[in-house]
Order: structure tokens, then C-alpha cells, then sequence
């Protein structure tokens, strides 16, 4: 018998879990790296997904440049216009903070490594 649990398993979340405590360069020189921090925990309305993550990159003195995680609830915005969401899935990037839509493993790792790859770009055209 088949349960449902293995008919709807993600099947990139164990990829991610192995990522867990990994620190990485993220540059040929070793002026960027990203660390790792995944675990699964039980699922909540705030993590829908049973996961507690954080994927940051930082530049040589530690300072955090982007950081996709769902630590804590954010609000976006200010005044009667502001939103602040259930689910706990954001991003930084700089100083700003947004909303993030968790749809997998696989597509959160593309996404942190597209943000990075971004970031990194940027940086290496300026002067």
C-alpha cells in the first residue's frame, strides 16, 4: 500500500536537508559565501511546509548581503496599507524584506542560487 506521505513527498527536500550546517565560497576568490541552516520541524500554519530554513549570503567581513529564511512573521510596508502574513517565508536582500512564496525545496534553493548569482554579478561590476 502506498500512503500519501510517499505519493506527495517532495522529492528535492532531502537535497535541501543535506545542505544542512554547510557553509560554501560562493566566488572563485573567497570573497562571498552562503550558509545552510534546514530542519524539519513539525508543521505549523506558520511553516506549512514543516521546514525551519535559513539560506544566507554573506561577503568577506560576515556581513549578511541576502538571506531567504522563515524565522519570524514580517510586516510589508507601513500605515493601514501595511500586510503581515501567517506564514513566516521572506527574504532580505540589503536592507529590504519581502514576502517569499514556498512552493519546494528545489525552487527555494533555485531561487536563493539565482538571488546570488545576482548579487554577485552586481557586485563585480562595480568599480
Amino acid at each position: 500500500m502506498i500512503s500519501w506521505l510517499m505519493v506527495n513527498r517532495d522529492a528535492s527536500l532531502d537535497a535541501l536537508l543535506l545542505l544542512d550546517g554547510d557553509t560554501f565560497f560562493a566566488d572563485a576568490e573567497g570573497e562571498y559565501w552562503v550558509k545552510f541552516s534546514v530542519q524539519q520541524v513539525q508543521v505549523t500554519q506558520m511553516r506549512p511546509h514543516g521546514l525551519h530554513y535559513s539560506l544566507t549570503l554573506h561577503d568577506r567581513s560576515g556581513t549578511r548581503l541576502l538571506g531567504f529564511d522563515n524565522a519570524h512573521a514580517i510586516r510589508e510596508g507601513t500605515g493601514p496599507g501595511a500586510r503581515t502574513r501567517i506564514e513566516y517565508d521572506h527574504l532580505h536582500s540589503g536592507e529590504r524584506v519581502r514576502f517569499y512564496v514556498y512552493q519546494d525545496a528545489a525552487t527555494l534553493l533555485a531561487d536563493f542560487w539565482t538571488e546570488v548569482e545576482a548579487i554577485l554579478q552586481k557586485r563585480s561590476t562595480q568599480p
